[in-house]
C-alpha cells in the first residue's frame, strides 16, 4: 500500500483556499502541546493559536488522507507587528526581552538578530512515526533554501539540537539551556542548507504586511 502522506508548506495570505489545512495545524497542535504537555498556552475553540500565528507566517504541515500528523511554523526574524504598547517580532528574541510571561529570559548570549534571511522555526510536533520528524524538518529547510534564507533558529528540548546534528544540520547554541514550568529548552541556529534529493520548485513568497 502506497503511503498518501505528503509534507507542503502554506504561505499565508497566498494559500487562504487551503486555510483548512492550517486549521487542523492549529488543532493538532491543541491536541499535542494542550492535551499532551500540559502547557499553559491560550486556546480555543479545540485550536491553539497565538500572536506569531500572523499572515506573513509559512506553515510545514504533513498530512495524510486529510489528517494532520505533524509540522512547524516558520517566521521571518526581522518583522515587527503589534499595534499597542508592545511591538513583537518572533518567540525567541520576544522571550529574550522579557516580553512573554513565562518564558525564560536571556535565552541567547547576544540579542537575537532581526535579518531578513534569518527566520526561526516553532511549534514543531509530530505523531510518532518512523521518518515523520526529519521529513518535516526536510520541507523547512528546503523551503527556506528556496527563498534565499540563509539560516533558522529553533527553540526547543535538547534532545530538537540532537535530532538537528543527526540530520547533517550543523547547529550551533545561541545560549544555555533554560528552565520553566513547562521543561527545559534551548535555543539555538542552523545554516540553511542545500536540499538533499531532487530539485525543488519555485517558493511563493509570503506577502509582508506592515
Amino acid at each position: 500500500m502506497n503511503s498518501t502522506l505528503r509534507v507542503d508548506v502554506l504561505v499565508l495570505p497566498f494559500d487562504m483556499d487551503r486555510f483548512d489545512l492550517v486549521a487542523k495545524f492549529f488543532e493538532f497542535r491543541k491536541k499535542i502541546f494542550v492535551d499532551q504537555m500540559c502547557w499553559p498556552l491560550h486556546h480555543a475553540e479545540g485550536i491553539e493559536f497565538e500572536q506569531y500565528d500572523t499572515f506573513d507566517t509559512a506553515y510545514v504541515i504533513a498530512h495524510e488522507d486529510g489528517e494532520v500528523l505533524g509540522g512547524a511554523r516558520l517566521k521571518r526574524t526581522d518583522k515587527l507587528f503589534g499595534k499597542g504598547k508592545v511591538s513583537y517580532s518572533y518567540m525567541i528574541r520576544d522571550a529574550h526581552l522579557g516580553l512573554l510571561p513565562g518564558m525564560p529570559h536571556h535565552l541567547c548570549y547576544d540579542a537575537p538578530p532581526t535579518d531578513p534571511k534569518c527566520w526561526e522555526l516553532t511549534r514543531f510536533a509530530a505523531v510518532h512515526r518512523s521518518g515523520l520528524a526529519e521529513q518535516i524538518l526536510e520541507a523547512a529547510n528546503g523551503y527556506l533554501h528556496r527563498i534565499g534564507a540563509t539560516d533558522c533558529l529553533f527553540l526547543g528540548p535538547p534532545a530538537f539540537l540532537r535530532m538537528a546534528s543527526r540530520l547533517g544540520w550543523t547547529p550551533e547554541p545561541l545560549g544555555d539551556v533554560v528552565c520553566n514550568d513547562d521543561g527545559r529548552f534551548l535555543a539555538f541556529a542552523c545554516p540553511v542548507r542545500a536540499p538533499v534529493g531532487r530539485p525543488q520548485p519555485p517558493a511563493p513568497q509570503p506577502h509582508m504586511h506592515h
